[in-house]
Parts: structure tokens; C-alpha cells; sequence
């Protein structure tokens, strides 16, 4: 069985991978045509803050376990953050592309989160392959370099609010609220997306090992039928659940193991 790419996980686990830290702050990383504006909270609402964690996640994939997973958030000197995730193959799995990392490198903006570089580190069998991106905001423009696809390079024109993947996963725990409609411009690996999430109307018991939420499910429709759901909880600053569908059928799926926040 093959280890799921790293474009099946969501927008928060884009590239699905987190680079080494210190690759991210080494690098320090076309419009569309009718582009959707980036969410803002109307007045009523309240961002949920950004906070330091560290979850642990189990991998599964078409229900058979594949290793663990590692997201974090780091405080850095103000205004920066690094967000880092890291996955890890148990077994022979080790050998099959479930073993990568990927970082980005933020600022916080008020209560928006702008990239400034990217790291991705992935290993499979022998071969070690890694990327870094820069997002340039004196230019407006983002490029690649090191194991880039062809065509991949950029630059890529970038307006105010775009996010990488995994910033976007954290926008959605900030930004979701029942019923909300969620608009995002997605700008990671060379490539430029509109992304758009539906939160549920109504909250949902979400089970996980032995611990149970009251959680938020978001659902983004992607190209082709494909379906990535997020499960986001009141208290907890990481995702609960993350499930990637492909033609109706579950397919790789992050659950909750445990996590530790800025007061824990």
C-alpha cells in the first residue's frame, strides 16, 4: 500500500509536512481571475486567539494505521511564529513517503497570519528531497527553490491574506463558527488556490480514543468529489480530526492522541 501524498491531507496539512525548524528560519521563505475575499470576522464575532501547542496524532489510511504525526505552534520573537508538522512511518511505512516535515515561518498581522518561508523536507527509501519557499511581501511575489517541480518555481503573485496550507488549518480553527462560510487563497508548493470551507450548522460529538468533544465539523469540496473535514472544539487550539475522503470513501485520517497547551 502506498503511503498517502502529500496533497491529500487538507489545506492545513497541505504539502503535508513539516520542514526542520531551523530550515524554515534559515530561508526566511496568478491571481484568479474572480478570486473570493479572505475571511474576516464580522463584528459580532470572536477569533479565537493563536496559541503554543504540541498535538499528537495517529495516521490511518483506507483504516489501517500508518504511524503518528506531530503538529506544533512556537512563539518566536513578536511578531513571529513558526508552525511545524512532522509525520513519521511506523514499519516498513518509514520507507513509503510517511516520513516528512514541513514548516512555515509567520507573522502575525492583528488576527492574520503571513507566511514568510517554507521548508519541506520528505524521505523516501534512500533519497532525501526538500524545498524552501520565500514569501517576499516587499514584492508581493513567493518562489521555490531546491527539489521543485517543473513549473513549480514561481514566482507566484501574492495579495494580502494569502496562507500555506498549514496556515489556513490554523485560520479555520480561528475562523470557524456553526453555519459560517469559510473564503481562503491558498498559495503553497508554486501553486495558487481559492479555498473555500462550509462549517455545520450544528455542533457534533466527535469521539476520539477515550476523550469525547463537542466539536465544529468544516468540510471543503475539492476538484474531482474529493473532501477534506475538519473538526474543530471550543478550548482546544488544534484540530480534534482530520479526514481526507477521495470518490466517497474514507482515505487518510489524523486523529487526536493528545496535546499540550500554553497552560498545560
Amino acid at each position: 500500500m502506498m503511503a498517502p501524498s502529500m496533497r491529500t491531507l487538507t489545506a492545513a496539512l497541505a504539502l503535508l509536512l513539516s520542514a526542520p525548524p531551523a530550515a524554515a528560519q534559515v530561508a526566511a521563505p496568478a491571481p484568479a481571475a474572480s478570486p473570493l475575499p479572505p475571511t474576516q470576522p464580522s463584528p459580532s464575532d470572536t477569533p479565537r486567539p493563536l496559541q503554543p501547542f504540541v498535538a499528537t496524532y495517529q495516521v490511518f489510511h483506507a483504516g489501517r494505521e500508518l504511524g503518528m504525526a506531530t503538529l506544533q505552534v512556537v512563539p518566536l520573537e513578536a511578531p513571529r511564529w513558526r508552525v511545524d508538522l512532522t509525520m513519521e512511518g511506523q514499519g516498513l511505512m518509514r520507507m513509503t513517503g510517511l516520513n516528512a516535515q514541513q514548516s512555515t515561518l509567520f507573522e502575525r498581522d492583528g488576527d492574520a497570519f503571513r507566511p514568510l518561508t517554507q521548508a519541506t523536507v520528505r524521505r523516501v527509501f534512500l533519497a532525501r528531497h526538500k524545498t524552501v519557499g520565500v514569501y517576499d511581501w516587499a514584492t508581493h511575489s513567493a518562489r521555490w527553490t531546491g527539489d521543485v517541480r517543473r513549473g513549480r518555481a514561481g514566482p507566484v503573485a501574492l495579495r494580502d491574506g494569502d496562507m500555506s496550507g498549514l496556515l489556513i488549518d490554523l485560520a479555520v480553527i480561528r475562523d470557524a463558527a456553526p453555519g459560517r462560510t469559510l473564503h481562503y487563497r491558498f498559495v503553497d508548493d508554486g501553486r495558487m488556490r481559492e479555498h473555500t470551507w462550509q462549517v455545520a450548522p450544528q455542533t457534533e460529538n466527535v469521539s476520539v480514543g477515550d476523550l469525547s468533544y463537542d466539536a465544529m465539523r468544516a468540510d471543503r469540496v475539492q476538484a474531482g468529489g474529493d473532501e477534506t473535514i475538519l473538526w474543530v472544539a471550543a478550548g482546544v487550539p488544534t484540530p480534534i480530526r482530520i479526514l481526507q475522503r477521495e470518490d466517497g470513501a474514507d482515505s487518510t485520517d489524523l486523529r487526536l492522541v493528545e496535546y499540550k497547551g500554553a497552560s498545560q
